[in-house]
């Protein structure tokens, strides 16, 4: 029973944590982004769409989620981030370029 146990821990650290709408919610990531239609910033769908087929896609986006950008989408500028880790910021990407 005690290597079931272990093995179903093993398996369980080995599947990513995929990020939904709610996370992105909590991490007021929703004030300027929609998922079909462009607010402050583009819609999910376009980053998305903007990133298939990107292998450093997931790095690079995780790093402007925490950090900001600007001059990718227009001059409006993404700022920081601070209350999102790594962990979660990978998490949010990942979500959104599985976004069709």
């Amino acid at each position: 029973m005690k290597s079931l146990s272990v093995l179903v821990l093993a398996l369980a650290a080995s599947v990513p944590a995929f990020a939904n709408p709610q996370l992105a919610q909590q991490k007021n990531c929703m004030a300027c982004h929609a998922t079909d239609k462009k607010l402050v910033g583009p819609s999910y769908k376009d980053v998305a769409a903007k990133y298939a087929g990107q292998k450093d896609a997931v790095d690079k986006l995780s790093q402007k989620v925490m950090k900001g950008g600007s001059g990718v989408w227009g001059a409006v500028p993404m700022p920081a981030n601070p209350q999102v880790s790594e962990a979660e910021a990978k998490q949010l990407v990942q979500w959104v370029l599985s976004i069709k």
